[in-house]
């Protein structure tokens, strides 16, 4: 299995629920909480010299824009199942521990689309220049990769559930 060649945007199935409730925040209780703050803001009088009224409003362009920005992305997404049975490769959507070979470092990584990836959480985007490298390689294999640091190792150890 490998990211799909698609015209939108591959992500997980826990990826595209991340996306929906942080929508689902932005467009309701964050919209509601900005309009009152904007309310109480427009209250404290002459609107040209009220810094807390044009901060407020600064910040609900600023939530406006994430909003558009996540109706986007979700528009584009393209959801990509996952069959965890028949996995003996690493690939987009499933977890594995993988050794840097220089050091010896054991990093649990998820396979994901550009746009879930966060290193700290684990999440290693499929289109960076590790993920492409790890992409379907096998239970066991070593992988070289060419990062801006120089040629590392990577083997996969297992795959995890």
């Amino acid at each position: 299995m490998s990211a799909p060649d698609t015209a939108g945007e591959p992500i997980t199935a826990a990826g595209i629920e991340e996306l929906k409730a942080e929508l689902e925040q932005l467009e309701g209780p964050s919209r509601h909480e900005m309009a009152a703050r904007i309310k109480v803001a427009r209250e404290e009088g002459d609107l040209k010299e009220n810094a807390e009224y044009h901060v407020a409003k600064e910040d609900q362009a600023h939530l406006e824009t994430r909003i558009k920005r996540l109706q986007e992305r979700l528009h584009n997404a393209v959801v990509v199942e996952v069959d965890t049975a028949a996995a003996d490769r690493f690939a987009f959507g499933l977890t594995a521990e993988v050794e840097d070979e220089e050091n010896g470092k054991t990093n649990v990584w998820t396979l994901v689309g550009s746009t879930e990836a966060s290193l700290a959480e684990g999440r290693l985007s499929a289109e960076s220049p590790i993920g492409k490298a790890l992409m379907n390689a096998k239970v066991g294999a070593t992988v070289k990769v060419e990062t801006p640091r120089g040629k590392k190792n990577f083997k996969v150890l297992q795959l995890v559930s």
